[in-house]
């Protein structure tokens, strides 16, 4: 829960470069990728908090062991589901909002099962310790290619 807090702070400190683009880095500007981190966290935080942890059901999953043995995602491998792909317009102001409300989300796991799950749709269904590890790895992964663009571009 603390790296997931930590994760935060960093995602925070830099919506001041959500303008920045290289193509040659990523098709998207930081504000997407930072928008997109955030929406995949709500969606999947929300999801865990309605999901009941009788119906959790472990499966073997070659995405998901690929994912967590190799603790980071592809690049270029995946496309993100529309309902986490940000809208062509956002602010400062707007991913602020998402932010605090990912904030909110996250304080609220403490109250779950082990067996509450999110289901994702490449990994089936991950359970909360799942979940949290996958949200890590998630942001993470674009923070880093944020991180790529940011240097790029001074």
């Amino acid at each position: 829960m603390k790296e997931l807090k930590k994760l935060l702070i960093e995602l925070e400190n830099l919506i001041p470069n959500h303008e920045l683009l290289n193509p040659s880095v990523s098709k998207s500007n930081v504000g997407w990728h930072i928008e997109h981190i955030l929406l995949t966290m709500n969606l999947v935080l929300e999801s865990i908090h309605k999901s009941d942890p009788v119906n959790y059901k472990r499966t073997f999953n070659f995405n998901r062991l690929l994912v967590f043995s190799l603790n980071k995602i592809p690049r270029g491998k995946v496309r993100a589901p529309k309902a986490v792909q940000p809208k062509e317009y956002f602010t400062a102001d707007s991913l602020i909002y998402h932010l605090e409300k990912a904030k909110t989300n996250l304080e609220k796991l403490s109250t779950l099962s082990a067996n509450n799950y999110f289901e994702h749709p490449f990994m089936g269904h991950l359970n909360l310790k799942s979940t949290i590890r996958f949200i890590k790895i998630h942001t993470a992964h674009h923070i880093k290619i944020i991180k790529e663009i940011i240097e790029s571009t001074n």
